[in-house]
C-alpha cells in the first residue's frame, strides 16, 4: 500500500492515537542515537518500537536522512507490516521488524544498522566470540550469526527469529547483511546495537593481537545472572 492510500488512524480508539503521538517521538529522537554512535551512513538503518495498545509498531520511512526525520515522518503500520499511517513509504526493512513482532511478542523494539566493525563480522559469518564481561552481561554469550536472506519479504524476520529465539542474545549479525537488535522497547534495541558495535570492535582489536580467551560458560552464566536480575535492576 502506497502512503497516499494509507487508511489512517481515525478507526482507532483515542488511546490508540495518543500513543501513536508519543511513540512517534520516541521513535524519532532513538533514530538521532544511530549516527551519534557511527552505526550508520546516509539513510541505512531503522529503528521501530511496538504500541501495547494495538497491533501497530512505528518505524522510520524509507529513503530519508537522518536529518529530515521528525516525528510527523514516521510511518504506523500493522503487524503484517500493512502502512496504516504516514505520508512516506514505510522502511524497506519493515516486513522484518513486522514478522518479529508477530512471533516474538516479548520483543517491543527492533532496530537494523551496518556498523562497521559488526557488519564486518556478519561478511565473514561468523559469529562474536563471548571474551569479555560486557559481553557475558549484555548478551549472556556469543553474539550469533543469522542465516543469508534477501530484501523483500519476510525472510530476513524468519531468520532473526529462528536465530534469537534459542539464544539469550538481544543481537544478531544476518549473514552478509549486518546486525539486528531487539528489545523490551526501541531504547532497549538501540542500546543493544551500539553494545554489539562496541564489542565486535573490541575483539577484532584484540585479534590483531592474538586469540583472545574465552570466558568459560559457568562464568558467562554468572555475569549474565548479576547483570540482567541484580545490577541491571
Amino acid at each position: 500500500m502506497s502512503a497516499a492510500q494509507a487508511p489512517g488512524l481515525a478507526g482507532y480508539s483515542d488511546e490508540v492515537r495518543e500513543e501513536v503521538a508519543r511513540v512517534r517521538e520516541v521513535v524519532a529522537r532513538l533514530h538521532a542515537e544511530l549516527p551519534r554512535w557511527e552505526l550508520v551512513v546516509w539513510t541505512a538503518g531503522n529503528v521501530s518500537q511496538r504500541l501495547t495498545t494495538a497491533d501497530l509498531f512505528v518505524i522510520k520511512p524509507s529513503g530519508v536522512t537522518y536529518d529530515e526525520l521528525t516525528p510527523e515522518s514516521m510511518v504506523v503500520c500493522t503487524l503484517d507490516g500493512e502502512l496504516v499511517d504516514g505520508t512516506r513509504s514505510p522502511s524497506s526493512d519493515t516486513a522484518a521488524h513486522a514478522y518479529v513482532y508477530r512471533h516474538m511478542p516479548q520483543v517491543g523494539g527492533v532496530v537494523h544498522t551496518h556498523s562497521t566493525y559488526a557488519t564486518a563480522w556478519a561478511a565473514r559469518g561468523e559469529a562474536v566470540p563471548c571474551v569479555l564481561t560486557m559481553m557475558a552481561d549484555e548478551f549472556g554469550g556469543d553474539v550469533p550469526v543469522g542465516p543469508f536472506a534477501l530484501i523483500g519479504d519476510d525472510s530476513i524476520g524468519q531468520g532473526i527469529v529462528e536465530t534469537l529465539s534459542g539464544s539469550r542474545s538481544p543481537a544478531v549479525l544476518m549473514r552478509n547483511h549486518g546486525p539486528f537488535t531487539i528489545g523490551a522497547d526501541a531504547k532497549a534495541a538501540v542500546k543493544a546495537a551500539v553494545m554489539v558495535e562496541e564489542v565486535a570492535r573490541t575483539v577484532h582489536i584484540s585479534r590483531q593481537l592474538g586469540e583472545p580467551t574465552r570466558i568459560p560458560q559457568e562464568q558467562i552464566d554468572s555475569l549474565y545472572d548479576r547483570y540482567q536480575n541484580v545490577y541491571g535492576r
